[in-house]
Order: structure tokens, then C-alpha cells, then sequence
């Protein structure tokens, strides 16, 4: 792999990893303020996953930069963090919640898939080990939409209300980095137009079926990793405050 590449793949992991870094994050708010107990221990459970799945990905960034995950993780400010947008709004209500998961769930599993067949055989390990919990994270939030969805009229209202909402910022799960398309021609990464149209066919009929009006613009956004909201900044502040303390301490 020459050094271009290697690059390249260095800010696609990053941006992998703070996805689910802050995904991870979000969630855990709801630790302890779940609708049922038994569904606070079950978000938990993602929290955690999606945590793990940060610290493979951050793992493999480390191959290439020998930059520690918990460096990266507690100790760069917002400018530098490579997650969408899409993950770092507030938590919002319930139904906030589940859709931004399912939205990102139903990515998530599609862009496994087709890594597990990366050229990169580190990249392809890596997926096929987190896939399986993806299914089970898909399976999971797709029983509340459909639940909210269909539910009652506030339960509906809430979720179309998340929905319209959540939909743009959904769209940049799928706008390249830089010279990606390197990384696509070399049978790395897939490209993401084409995920993108595989995303739109696995969520419009559920959505719809679910009783839900999907918005009409699917066009991804200019809006690149490196712009955020003021929210990510706030979130940073809270996830990262102790280990601030002391860069030195030892957990």
C-alpha cells in the first residue's frame, strides 16, 4: 500500500471511528432514563457496541499513525473530530433516538457488508467481527420505528416529526472525502453513491410501511466532516472532562 493511499485510509478510519465514538456517547445519556428498564439496558448494550467498534477502528488508524485511541478520543477538540453531524445532535425524545440509530444502523450494516470483502484484509476482519452486532442493532431499532410508527397518533407525530428533522443530516453518512474514490478503485472502500442507492432501497418501504412520509430531498450535502455544530463541542466537554483532569491517570 504506498503512501497516498495509506493517507487516504488513515481520515477514512478516523472518520469511521468518531462516528461511532459520538453515536456511542449520545446514547449512553440515556442510561438510567430509558422508557422501560429492560430497554435501558438494551441501548446500553449498543452504547457499548458502538464503543467497541470505535476502538477497533481507531485501532487500525493506529497501525498507520501510531496515534493512541484514547489520545484521540479525549484529547482533540471538536475542529479535529471527523463524525457527521447527523450523530452529534442532542439526543432529542425517544423516537429521536431510535431513528437517528436506525438511520445509521441500516448504513452501518450495508457498508459492512461490503467491507468484509475489502482488499485491505485487516479492514475486511474487522467487519465481518462487528457485522454481527450490526444485525442485531438493525433488528432492534426496526421494531421501535415500526412501533412508534404505527402506534399512536402523538407516537407517529413524534417520529415523522424526527424523521423530517434527521433526514438531511442523514444524507451526509454518504458524501466522500477527499480523493476517496482512490481508496474505491483500489477495492478498499465501496463507493458510496452506489451504498448510498442500496440505503434508499432498504429504508424507503420500510418507512413508508411504517407509516411514515419520507422528505422528498435525498441529495447529499456539501457539508464536509470537519464542520460541525455547536453541539459537538458541549458533548465534547462532557465526555471528555475527566479524563482532562489528568492527562497522566491510569484507570
Amino acid at each position: 500500500m504506498n503512501r497516498k493511499i495509506q493517507q487516504i485510509l488513515t481520515q477514512k478510519l478516523l472518520a469511521m471511528a468518531d462516528d461511532e465514538l459520538i453515536l456511542a456517547h449520545r446514547n449512553s445519556e440515556w442510561i438510567g432514563h430509558g422508557p422501560i428498564l429492560e430497554e435501558d439496558i438494551a441501548l446500553a448494550n449498543i452504547s457499548q457496541d458502538e464503543l467497541g467498534h470505535a476502538s477497533i477502528w481507531y485501532g487500525l488508524h493506529q497501525t498507520f499513525t501510531d496515534d493512541e485511541p484514547d489520545e484521540l478520543a479525549f484529547f482533540r477538540d471538536a475542529i479535529e473530530f471527523r463524525n457527521v453531524q447527523l450523530l452529534e445532535l442532542p439526543r432529542g425524545d425517544w423516537a429521536f433516538t431510535m431513528l437517528r440509530q436506525y438511520l445509521f444502523d441500516a448504513y452501518e450494516l450495508l457498508l459492512l457488508d461490503k467491507l468484509q470483502h475489502s482488499s485491505y484484509q485487516s479492514l475486511a476482519e474487522a467487519a465481518a467481527k462487528i457485522r454481527n452486532e450490526e444485525i442485531y442493532h438493525l433488528r432492534h431499532t426496526s421494531n421501535w420505528i415500526k412501533r412508534l410508527g404505527l402506534g399512536t397518533e402523538e407516537s407517529n407525530q413524534r417520529t415523522q416529526a424526527a424523521l423530517d428533522k434527521l433526514w438531511p443530516f442523514a444524507q451526509q453518512l454518504f458524501v466522500p472525502l477527499s480523493d476517496e474514490s482512490i481508496l474505491v478503485d483500489e477495492k478498499i472502500m465501496p463507493d458510496l453513491a452506489v451504498l448510498h442507492e442500496a440505503w434508499l432501497e432498504l429504508i424507503r418501504p420500510f418507512l413508508t410501511a411504517a407509516n411514515l412520509i419520507i422528505p422528498a430531498n435525498q441529495t447529499p450535502p456539501t457539508t464536509s466532516r470537519s464542520e460541525h455544530t455547536n453541539h459537538l463541542a458541549t458533548l465534547l466537554a462532557d465526555m471528555q472532562k475527566v479524563a482532562r483532569l489528568n492527562r497522566e491517570a491510569i484507570w
